[in-house]
């Protein structure tokens, strides 16, 4: 055991490497071999760690998926606004893509967190840091459409409620759209937090600036956003082309 060191080690993530295995896979090895010689340490049967002189393998980042424009139009046309759930089903797919939030945060908005007046949502975010974000017309139209068919009593009852008026939940939204993305014919894999990606890369096709896009997506970091400048090419080639003297 002693005479395992990190060139050992190291020898044994290339042999992995060779067979195929993953940089995740080998991040998850090189942690577990960094626990396994911790406690032999801590036992006393060796002297020294040899797993933490080799590094975890970069990750690659993965890119967000989005939808489209078009299939994007598609979706939110998909509920039917001449029954309840439509309307229902209409406003909470309108929010998430005028605002860009996290699902989580939509399940918790109470209807006194719309301002339908001011055009804003205040929304509860990761950490319980709160943060208001503007609200598109269509969202409003839609929003008003459904508190109109669903009355109710104070600002701190529920927003989005299923048939019981209970609080609906982040699967039952996962499960809405699963049902309008197959009603919309896309044929992609789509969960909610697909809509932020797509309402953060559709603003930077657009033109938005990179820190703009931060503040409305919640970021505290611009690390975390520039992300979504790999996926927005179209905006670039659009740049490109009108500035360019040659292009």
């Amino acid at each position: 055991m002693k005479d395992i060191d990190r060139l050992v080690i190291r020898g044994y993530m290339a042999a992995l490497q060779e067979r195929g295995v993953g940089k995740r896979s080998l991040s998850r090895k090189i942690s577990a071999l960094r626990s396994f010689f911790r406690f032999l340490r801590r036992e006393g049967v060796i002297d020294s760690n040899p797993a933490r002189q080799v590094w975890l393998p970069r990750q690659d980042k993965k890119l967000p998926s989005f939808l489209s424009r078009e299939e994007i139009q598609s979706l939110l046309a998909a509920p039917d606004p001449s029954t309840l759930l439509g309307l229902r089903d209409r406003a909470i797919l309108e929010t998430l893509y005028t605002t860009g939030i996290r699902v989580g945060a939509l399940v918790g908005m109470n209807r006194g967190d719309i301002d339908l007046l001011g055009d804003l949502a205040r929304v509860k975010e990761k950490g319980k840091k709160e943060r208001l974000c503007p609200l598109g017309s269509y969202a409003v139209r839609a929003l008003r459409d459904y508190l109109k068919a669903f009355p109710a009593g104070g600002g701190s009852d529920p927003l989005f409620v299923n048939r019981s008026r209970r609080r609906l939940t982040a699967a039952s939204i996962r499960k809405l759209l699963e049902k309008y993305i197959k009603r919309a014919a896309i044929e992609k894999k789509v969960t909610p937090h697909a809509l932020r990606h797509s309402f953060a890369t559709h603003l930077l096709n657009a033109g938005a600036d990179l820190r703009s896009v931060q503040e409305l997506l919640g970021h505290e970091s611009l690390s975390t956003t520039q992300i979504y400048t790999h996926v927005s090419k179209e905006r670039l080639k659009k740049v490109y082309d009108r500035t360019h003297p040659r292009a």
